[in-house]
């Protein structure tokens, strides 16, 4: 009997910030394992997602959006994307559905024809404008540049997303799987449960505090009636963000440690203990031993 033969491929998934590659990384997959929030920059670390369908693995690395960096944790996040897009099989570059290429979308076409890295002109948030309008788009982006394919789709409803995998699996070559088959991501559990109590201070607070915090988990253990009792410590910059996280009787910090702890929980799939506490760090964005300690370190 003949063994099928197996395709498997790195593909990433660039643009600028806030355009829903994390919303498309969760889609892909069928699960959250990408935080999401309204806010720019909330993924920082290159997230590795993997979809195993029939005889192909694709492998997605969802990356930060690409924008002008103003601290080191930026300068970081500026050199994910760029070694992110430096030896994949094909390219997603995901825009919104504006008939105009911005600063962000042209250093990465510039990079990415540099590369000859085949890639895809994937318009997200189709459902937000009407369907004669996309044709402007598609004639902003391609007058100079010659993408692999254009691809509409709405990562927040799911539209075009079946398409998008069948389009993407003609890019990526036979080989032997990357991952064991039924993996979902390279990251480990206490990194994705970090990334959670992260996501839901980005929703619960304003302005620039939660784009100073970063989450730490001293502790992540599972006990012998499976519950996973978890220690996290948020830094933030400011003695007073830390009065705004904590809030009046401590009844911010309990909302964002509920709302975590129930995504946690859903991710692990048992009861989670989870405590939590809040620490300054102050100007912790440009110091470079913090930036590591907190998890965000080159490849």
């Amino acid at each position: 009997m003949n063994t099928p033969k197996t395709k498997a491929g790195m593909i990433a998934i660039v643009g600028r910030p806030n355009v829903g590659k994390s919303t498309l990384t969760n889609a892909l997959v069928g699960e959250k394992i990408a935080i999401v929030s309204s806010k720019p920059q909330t993924t920082r670390n290159r997230i590795c997602a993997i979809v195993d369908r029939e005889e192909t693995q694709f492998v997605f690395l969802d990356t930060p959006g690409l924008h002008k960096a103003r601290t080191r944790l930026g300068d970081y996040m500026v050199e994910v994307v760029h070694q992110s897009v430096s030896d994949v099989d094909a390219a997603l570059l995901l825009v919104e559905p504006i008939p105009n290429v911005g600063a962000p979308e042209a250093e990465l076409m510039a990079e990415l024809k540099k590369r000859r890295i085949p890639t895809v002109l994937v318009i997200n948030k189709i459902d937000t404008v009407e369907k004669e309008k996309l044709l402007s788009v598609i004639a902003a982006y391609t007058q100079d540049y010659q993408f692999a394919a254009v691809m509409p789709i709405s990562a927040k409803k799911g539209d075009g997303v079946p398409d998008l995998l069948d389009l993407v699996e003609g890019y990526l070559p036979e080989s032997p799987w990357l991952f064991p088959a039924g993996e979902v991501t390279d990251q480990p559990e206490a990194q994705v449960c970090a990334e959670i109590v992260r996501e839901k201070l980005l929703l619960c607070l304003d302005k620039e505090v939660p784009h100073g915090t970063a989450v730490e988990l001293t502790r992540f253990v599972e006990r012998e009636d499976e519950v996973i009792e978890c220690d996290a410590t948020i830094y933030c910059e400011k003695e007073s963000h830390k009065g705004i996280i904590i809030g009046k009787n401590g009844a911010m910090l309990k909302k964002i440690s509920t709302l975590a702890r129930e995504d946690m929980e859903k991710f692990m799939g048992t009861k989670i203990f989870l405590q939590t506490w809040v620490k300054v760090k102050a100007n912790w964005r440009d110091n470079l031993n913090l930036i590591h300690n907190f998890g965000y370190r080159e490849e």
